[in-house]
């Protein structure tokens, strides 16, 4: 499937210089909570449509209608790392068949690192994307179905040598594969940074570690009734 656009590059690059804040710091992680609309992990955003912040079973989380919410931050929170684990709790309600809902991109290229969805009838399946300046990777395993309206942890982990995800602790698919760090760039939340493929659902957090994390070392998904 084709996913570079040059619209890609120009939007990325119109994000940056409208948000005009710092790139992410080089820690070893980075922790962002979706229980506010005006900042993300410390960082100011910019809202499109009308996300909303809510109390769910497990606490704030942002909510996305799948039509046009999203949230842009002038930030890639993973630049410059050669390993890292990404992850994110999140809760898919639907929606179109192809959801990009978490997209993190180098400005002036095509680099990227995607969390997508396909929706299948009344499941759906995890697709992680990442291409770099040396080997491009999407892993999608159509047999790993899941149900919908339920709380996820999903991550994508890259220890220098194979990049693989994970659904709830449980790895779905793994591919060795060389992947450069990349650059300074910015992150759009509920949809693809080209403003197609909007999210329905809702995100609870996102943590980012610039080391290949082990699958007990993971977040996990806060117990039903947790403080709000």
């Amino acid at each position: 499937m084709l996913r570079t656009t040059l619209a890609t590059t120009l939007l990325g690059s119109l994000i940056a210089a409208l948000l005009g804040v710092p790139q992410a710091g080089k820690g070893d992680a980075e922790l962002w909570r979706f229980d506010r609309l005006d900042r993300i992990g410390g960082y100011p955003t910019t809202l499109l449509g009308a996300p909303q912040v809510v109390d769910t079973a497990i606490g704030k989380a942002v909510t996305f209608d799948g039509v046009d919410d999203a949230m842009l931050v002038g930030v890639h929170p993973l630049a410059g790392a050669t390993t890292f684990t990404w992850e994110a709790i999140f809760r898919p309600d639907g929606g179109n068949r192809a959801q990009r809902w978490f997209h993190l991109q180098e400005t002036g290229s095509e680099h990227r690192m995607l969390f997508e969805i396909r929706v299948v009838d009344d499941r759906w399946y995890l697709d992680s994307f990442n291409f770099s300046a040396t080997g491009e990777k999407a892993l999608m395993n159509r047999q790993s179905l899941h149900r919908l309206g339920e709380w996820y942890h999903v991550a994508a982990v890259y220890d220098g040598k194979v990049f693989s995800n994970y659904v709830n602790g449980v790895q779905d698919g793994a591919a060795e594969i060389a992947l450069t760090p990349q650059g300074p760039g910015q992150t759009s939340v509920g949809v693809r940074i080209t403003l197609v493929d909007y999210f329905k659902g809702a995100i609870h957090s996102s943590r980012f570690t610039r080391r290949a994390l082990s699958p007990g070392e993971f977040m996990t998904v806060p117990t039903a009734g947790a403080a709000r």
